[in-house]
């Protein structure tokens, strides 16, 4: 009598077209799913900026500028300060980010209050693709930066 050592052709191959269909069903959800998430990701590295900003006006007791690189958000952007001679000093640069769309204010300057210099518009994010969920950041004029799940 002979032990059985392993699979045969047959199961072999009922297996990968098992897997092949599953694959192709789970793939575009896949795609929506990254695209998504790419968009949630950038969102929150623009809040945080948008937070990060806004406290270091409040504990420096100055101007704090927040700027895109070329005048293109997607391209990165510079945080600075103002020093008492009238300096930019350098807090934070944030690397381009590729394949999203950014919308948003030319600047955002922050006082030493926290508040803003005046009012700004709101910062909206995209991605191209259907049913890609698009993010929407405001900010008050108390400086406070706000988010949600649509377009502004």
């Amino acid at each position: 009598m002979r032990t059985a050592r392993g699979f045969t052709l047959p199961e072999l191959l009922i297996v990968i077209t098992i897997l092949a269909v599953l694959m192709a069903a789970g793939l575009p959800s896949l795609g929506k799913f990254i695209r998504n998430q790419r968009v949630k990701t950038t969102s929150f590295d623009v809040f945080s900026t948008l937070v990060l900003a806004r406290n270091e006006a409040i504990t420096r007791n100055t101007t704090v500028t927040i700027t895109p690189v070329a005048g293109a958000w997607t391209k990165g952007w510079n945080i600075t300060y103002t020093d008492p001679g009238g300096n930019m000093i350098p807090i934070r640069t944030q690397d381009p980010i590729p394949n999203i769309s950014i919308d948003g204010p030319a600047s955002v300057v922050y006082r030493g209050s926290g508040r803003l210099n005046g009012v700004v518009d709101p910062f909206e994010l995209s991605v191209t693709g259907t049913t890609v969920t698009k993010r929407c950041i405001s900010i008050d004029l108390s400086g406070r930066a706000h988010t949600k799940a649509a377009a502004c």
